[in-house]
């Protein structure tokens, strides 16, 4: 593979892994990743070491991706500092979410960094071999990709669905060399006067709403009736950048100081 250069966007494409339990499986992602150029690897509480020799072995030379990956123990600290986070999944929801292939997620790539500032993080979210992401680790997600396959045959290798998802981002990134669409780098098509918001400030958006719809008498915790995922389906929509989460918790912050 050619090389890539060092402000490559897909040096901002972090790939996460959620509980996975076998060793191999994180060799083969790792291997995926490199044969695509993406290196950041996070994974979120593994069941088994990522440094034994199984994972070595499928790595086939991948091993610097190894060498480098970090290790968190919950989802919300993996996805720090990322703008734009896409959950893989084929589990059924009682909620829909906005949903896209894998390809119409790599046409979104370069509006997404761009609007994230120059700081902007993509995650791509995985889950376990065998239960893949709970409800509540997709609510996470602002965006949910499903990859289509054969419906009589259907499960994935997490390292094949990982190589299906790099190699979209490695190939729209190719195309983007030579063709710049003039609002490829607007996704609202219009230049943006602030970056978008961070997932962790989004989290932190979504603890400061809570406890000010509680203190408000809005939200009732023991009969919740979806709101709080609700309020994240909209605002994964909505996709709020760090001034209107400012805002946002302003007037949470004005709403408890009121009921003080």
């Amino acid at each position: 593979m050619d090389a890539l250069p060092s402000d490559s966007w897909l040096s901002r494409i972090r790939i996460v892994l959620v509980g996975t339990s076998h060793p191999g499986n994180i060799g083969g992602v790792a291997r995926a990743m490199k044969n695509m150029g993406l290196f950041d690897l996070a994974l979120v509480s593994p069941r088994c070491a990522p440094n034994e020799r199984d994972a070595i072995a499928r790595a086939s030379g991948a091993d610097d991706v190894l060498a480098n990956l970090t290790t968190h123990h919950t989802l919300a600290e993996a996805l720090t500092g990322c703008t734009w986070v896409v959950g893989c999944s084929a589990r059924s929801r009682t909620l829909p979410w906005p949903m896209v292939t894998p390809r119409e997620f790599a046409a979104r790539l370069p509006g997404e960094l761009t609007a994230g500032g120059e700081d902007a993080r993509v995650a791509i979210v995985f889950g376990r071999e065998d239960t893949g992401l709970t409800n509540d680790e997709l609510q996470h997600c602002q965006t949910h990709v499903h990859i289509l396959t054969n419906p009589q045959f259907s499960s994935l290798n997490l390292g094949a669905a990982v190589q299906v998802m790099a190699y979209e981002a490695h190939q729209c990134w190719r195309d983007h060399q030579d063709i710049r669409d003039e609002h490829s780098d607007t996704p609202f098509g219009i230049e943006w006067d602030h970056p978008l918001a961070t997932q962790d400030e989004l989290e932190q958006l979504f603890v400061h709403m809570e406890r000010s719809l509680i203190a408000l008498g809005f939200h009732d915790p023991e009969n919740p009736r979806q709101l709080m995922p609700r309020l994240r389906r909209l605002y994964a929509r909505a996709r709020p950048d760090r001034m209107e989460v400012n805002i946002l918790r302003g007037i949470a912050s004005a709403i408890e100081k009121a009921k003080r």
